[in-house]
C-alpha cells in the first residue's frame, strides 16, 4: 500500500483542546436522554439494548496487520509496531430502537483490537484491547455537545413512537438526500433522520468522525474497502422492501461466500484553523491532508450472524472510543462528553441483561 502522509503534521499538544461552557450540565443531559431511549426500548421489548447502534447486522472475526514499513509519522500508538493482531468488527445502523431497515439511518463499524500494549487511557486500565467507533460519515452530525443534547432529545422523544410514520418520512427523507447529493452536497442531518441511501453496508467507508490522538499527532481514522467484492457494493443499492432484517441477510450472504479485506487509514492534522477540534461538523480538507493507509484488516469467509451465539456476543461486547491506548485520546466536545455516557449505557445494559460485560482478553473469550 502506498504511504504519502504530509511531510509537517500538528504535533499533539492537551493545550488544543477547549472546554465548552456548561459542558459537565451537557454531559448529564445526554446521560439522561440515552438512558431515557434505553429504558424506552428495554420497557418494551423486556431487554436491555444500547441506547445507540442497538440494531446489529453482522459481527464477524478476522486480523489487523501492521506492515513494516511505515513512516514515522504514521508509525503511531497502536501501529508503531509491525505485526498482526485479531479483531471483532460489529456492523450496525444508528438508532436506539430496532427499526425495520426500511427505516434507512446511517451505518456504524466498531472494531475491537485484541492484544495491544501500552499505556492506558483512564477506565481501561488492566485490558489489553483498543476499540475504533466509526460512522460512515467524515463529520459528525452536530459541531458540539450542546447542540448534539438537542439531537438527542428528538430521538428520545420519537423512541418507539410510530414506526410506519417513520418508513414513509424515512423514504421521503431519502429523495430529499438524493436531491441534495445531484446539487453536489450531503447532508449528515437528512442521513440520521433516516434519510440514507439504502445501499449495502458492506461497500461503506467508515470515519471516527471527530479527532483522536494519533501518537505524537492527531488524526481522524477511517475503514474504507479495498478488495472487489467489498467495493462492487460501494453505492450498490440492497432490497429492503418487506425486509425487515435484509441488511443482516445482506451481510450474512457476503460473508458466507466471501472474505474481505479493508484499508485502516487517518488523516493527520495539519492545519489548525481548517482542521478544527472543538467542531466535529467540519470535515477536514483533504487537499491539505488525505486518508493514509497504515494497517490491513483482513476477514475470512465466516457466519456473521448465529441466532444460538451471536445475540450473547452482541449482549457481552461492548465498544467505546475512551477503550484503548492514551496514544489514542479521543478529543474535543463531542468525543469528551461521550466517555461519561458510553460508561452509563454500559452500566444499564450490565444490570439488566444478566450478561456481565467482561472485556475480552482474547478472541477466543468471544464466544
Amino acid at each position: 500500500m502506498p504511504f504519502d502522509p504530509p511531510a509537517t503534521p500538528l504535533r499533539f499538544d492537551p493545550s488544543v483542546e477547549e472546554l465548552e461552557k456548561d459542558e459537565a450540565q451537557t454531559t448529564q443531559g445526554l446521560i439522561e436522554q440515552m438512558r431515557k431511549i434505553a429504558e424506552i426500548t428495554y420497557e418494551d421489548g423486556g431487554h436491555a439494548m444500547r441506547a445507540v447502534h442497538a440494531k446489529s447486522h453482522g459481527i464477524v472475526r478476522g486480523q489487523v496487520i501492521v506492515p513494516a514499513d511505515l513512516p514515522a509519522v504514521l508509525a503511531q500508538g497502536l501501529f508503531a509496531q509491525a505485526g498482526s493482531h485479531d479483531v471483532v468488527m460489529r456492523f450496525s445502523t444508528s438508532p436506539g430502537d430496532i427499526l425495520d431497515d426500511s427505516v434507512s439511518t446511517p451505518r456504524g463499524l466498531a472494531i475491537k483490537v485484541f492484544g495491544v500494549e501500552g499505556a492506558r487511557l483512564p477506565g481501561s486500565d488492566g485490558a489489553s484491547t483498543q476499540d475504533f467507533v466509526l460512522v460512515n460519515g467524515k463529520a459528525f452530525n452536530a459541531p458540539k455537545a450542546k447542540i448534539f443534547l438537542a439531537n438527542v432529545k428528538l430521538l428520545a422523544a420519537t423512541t418507539d413512537k410510530a414506526e410506519g410514520l417513520k418508513k414513509v418520512l424515512s423514504a421521503a427523507l431519502r429523495g430529499a438526500e438524493s436531491l441534495v447529493e445531484t446539487l453536489g452536497g450531503e447532508s449528515a442531518t437528512l442521513k440520521s433522520l433516516g434519510g440514507h441511501p439504502e445501499t449495502h453496508i458492506l461497500g461503506e467507508s467508515f470515519f471516527s468522525q471527530a479527532p483522536i490522538r494519533f501518537g505524537d499527532y492527531i488524526a481522524k481514522i477511517g475503514v474504507r474497502p479495498i478488495t472487489p467484492a467489498l467495493t462492487a457494493l460501494t453505492d450498490a443499492p440492497v432490497d429492503l422492501k418487506g425486509k425487515p432484517y435484509g441488511l443482516r441477510e445482506a451481510v450474512s450472504d457476503h460473508f458466507g461466500a466471501h472474505g474481505g479485506e479493508w484499508e485502516v487509514v487517518v488523516q493527520l492534522r495539519t492545519d489548525a484553523e481548517a482542521m478544527p477540534i472543538e467542531d466535529s461538523h467540519k470535515p477536514w480538507p483533504e487537499d491539505k491532508s488525505p486518508y493514509v493507509p497504515v494497517a490491513r484488516l483482513v476477514v475470512g469467509p465466516q457466519s456473521s450472524w448465529d441466532e444460538a451465539r451471536t445475540p450473547k456476543i452482541n449482549d457481552t461486547l461492548a465498544f467505546s472510543p475512551w477503550h484503548g491506548l492514551a496514544a489514542h485520546q479521543p478529543l474535543g466536545s463531542i468525543m469528551r462528553v461521550r466517555k461519561a455516557v458510553y460508561a452509563a449505557s454500559q452500566e444499564f445494559r450490565l444490570t439488566r441483561t444478566g450478561c456481565p460485560l467482561h472485556e475480552p482478553a482474547a478472541i477466543a473469550d468471544v464466544s
